[in-house]
């Protein structure tokens, strides 16, 4: 469960990280997924690259 917000900047993160992890798992370039949904800023960036699924 990625958080909602980006820790430094507070944007709402968590509407792209589904499609993030299913395009991803296709074998995409992650920089190539965040550039096409949108997410520009190295913050959010972050979110996605260091998360690390728990459940």
């Amino acid at each position: 469960m990625l958080l909602v917000r980006c820790f430094s900047c507070g944007k709402v993160i968590s509407a792209s990280y589904d499609e993030f992890k299913e395009r991803t798992q296709k074998g995409e370039d992650p920089g190539d997924v965040l550039d096409d949904l949108g997410i520009h800023k190295y913050c959010c960036r972050r979110m996605f690259i260091s998360h690390i699924d728990v459940w």
